[in-house]
This record gives structure tokens, sequence and C-alpha cells, in this order.
């Protein structure tokens, strides 16, 4: 950054900023924002909405009052609220859509005040191209080699993955990114999914961290996770992975399943809704059964058949085509109990250092 310049340019070092504001609605904010940035929004989403129906059914200029009388409300009650506590050294990066008019407006004010603001040259829009660009130099990276996971729904995958990263190794959990399991009943209910952008947002923060000269580990996803689509230069890069095979029986991948699907079990109603997309897959006679087993409470059954018989015939069969190569070792892990996971890692470990 050129000392005493307005704006910055991307790629940057955000670190000399004492904190990252985006001043865009709180739905903009949502889709996508810099990762560590607080929303203190110029507009909110409906005076975002309502300056822009003015500004194409009326005009530019009444649009532009309107959205001042507007944003000066808000940045003083910014000022009054979030900043009230912000002495002389408060040092903020401020964000809008392109670098425009809310940007620059919270910033001269701030800057009025004494305090060192700084604006993005192109706003998030320029932030965003840098996602872009920043992954696919990453993932194109030749030292950068992931050892993916492979192997049935409810083998115990993700744990290991917990258990490397416990451990201090590199992990890139693209289902906890993508806050999704990668299946049928993969949904968080608890919070919905990021958008698109968001995650390649967090995909990106998370490689930055990595020594890229180190083994990455990750799991063998599908091309999407849920809503989310996995980056083409993420999808090449797992194409040359390492690939692992692991293993578990199948009473044992039914505990575990239990376990991560605990929020099933107390509104059956609801699982049994979702079952119903699977009648033209599975066929009526099976989701039957599967309905009065969720009614009876027949968890063990329920979550064996489950697996067995729609997860297991989902999977690759041999002689199909695959994004990745055929797995170089298996894995075999005794039980779902934390210390055969443990062991499934320190196995994963050593195979890797022979």
């Amino acid at each position: 950054m050129i000392p005493g310049s307005e704006s910055i340019t991307l790629p940057a070092n955000f670190s000399e900023f004492t904190h990252i504001i985006d001043v865009r609605s709180p739905g903009e904010f949502a889709d996508d924002h810099i990762p560590g940035a607080i929303n203190l929004p110029v507009l909110t989403n409906e005076q975002r909405a309502e300056v822009g129906t003015l500004d194409k059914q009326v005009s530019p200029f009444h649009a532009r009052r309107l959205g001042a009388h507007y944003a000066t409300d808000n940045i003083s009650r910014h000022l009054a609220d979030s900043l009230s506590d912000m002495d002389k050294d408060f040092t903020p990066l401020v964000y809008c859509w392109r670098g425009g008019m809310r940007s620059n407006s919270f910033a001269t004010i701030m800057r009025a005040i004494g305090w060192r603001a700084r604006t993005i040259q192109g706003g998030y829009k320029a932030y965003r191209n840098h996602v872009i660009t920043r992954l696919e130099e990453l993932l194109a990276t030749t030292e950068l080699q992931l050892h993916a996971l492979s192997g049935l729904t409810g083998c115990g995958k993700t744990k290991i993955l917990h258990a490397l990263a416990r451990n201090g190794h590199q992990v890139l959990d693209l289902e906890g990114l993508a806050n999704h399991r990668g299946s049928l009943l993969g949904d968080d209910p608890t919070q919905p999914q990021p958008s698109q952008r968001l995650f390649e947002t967090h995909l990106l923060e998370t490689l930055e961290r990595f020594d890229l000269s180190e083994p990455i580990w990750t799991e063998a996803e599908s091309s999407k996770i849920g809503k989310i689509q996995c980056p083409p230069a993420l999808w090449q890069k797992l194409s040359q992975s390492i690939t692992y095979q692991v293993k578990l029986p199948l009473a044992n991948r039914a505990e575990l399943l239990k376990t991560d699907y605990a929020h099933f079990m107390e509104d059956g109603e609801s699982l049994c809704g979702i079952l119903d997309h699977l009648r033209r897959l599975r066929g009526h006679a099976q989701v039957d059964r599967w309905h009065e087993q969720i009614r009876s409470a027949d968890w063990k059954n329920f979550l064996q058949s489950i697996l067995h018989d729609h997860y297991d015939l989902s999977y690759r069969k041999p002689g199909q085509t695959s994004n990745y190569p055929e797995p170089s070792h298996t894995i075999n892990i005794v039980n779902e109990t934390q210390e055969s996971i443990e062991q499934a890692a320190q196995e994963l470990l050593q195979i890797n250092l022979d």
C-alpha cells in the first residue's frame, strides 16, 4: 500500500488494518465477505431494494438523494453504537460492492474524525476476482498433494480427518466447509449451507494456511456437496490425489450414522418425507419398510438398511469410471470407537512415511 493513499489494490496484507468493515447490506454480506470482516451496512436490505427501484423507475438523482438520507442515518448509528469505543489508532479497511459510494461515504466520515480509513479499489468485486484467481493458482501448484480417503458412507472417513487435524496435520474438510455431509440426509438442521462464493472464500482461506510441501488430507467427495459445486481446479487436483480406501463393518457403520444423524431420530416424520424422494429409485416397498422401521423406532435395522439398500448401491462399482485413482492402500477399521479411529489415522500416517 502506498503511504497516505486512501485505497488499496488486491492482493494486500489485511493484517495492517485493525478492522475490516463490509458496508454492504446484510444480504450481500451473508452471501460472501472477506474472512474476519464485520458488517456495518450503509443501507439495509430493504433500503437497498427501495433505492434500486427508485433509480430504475424515477431517476438516478432521486435514488442518490434517498440513498444519502438512509446512509447518513445508518452511519450515524454505527458511530454511536459499534464504533463508539474506537480510539485514535483505529485503522479500518472499508469496502462495498464496487468500491463506490457506500464505502467512500463511510470512509470519508471516518477520516474526518481522524481515523486512517482505507477502501478497496473495485470493492467486493475485486476481492471476488482475487479469490477465483488465487484458488486457481494454488490448486495448479505441482507440489500441492492431496491425500483422499474413499469408502462407503459411514465408514469413518470424516472422523479420521478430524483425528488427523487434532494431531496437527493439514486437513481440508470439504464437507465442513460446505456444511453438508454430502448425502441425501446430509443437511445440517441448525444452519444452511453457505453460498458457492462463501464456500470458495473459506476454501481459499484454508489453503492459504497450509504448507503446500506437506501432505493435505481430505475426502474423496463427489462433484457436488449438497448444493455446493466443487470448483473445476479443485476437482482436477482431486483427480490427481493419492487415494486410500477405508473399510468398516456394516453394523459399526450404522452406529456411526446414529451419532451423525441423531437429529432425525427426534423428527421421524421429517425423515420419512425425505426418504419419499427415493421411491422411484428404490421402490415403494423398500421406502414403506423404512417408514415402518422409523415409526417403530427400529433404528438399528433402519440404519443398516439405509446403508446396505441405498447408500452402498449408489457407491461406485468396479469398472465404473471415477474422478479418482484406484486406492493405493486399504485401511480396515475394527469398530467405531475413538481408539480404532485414532489407530486408523496413525496407520495412514505410517503408510505415508514408508
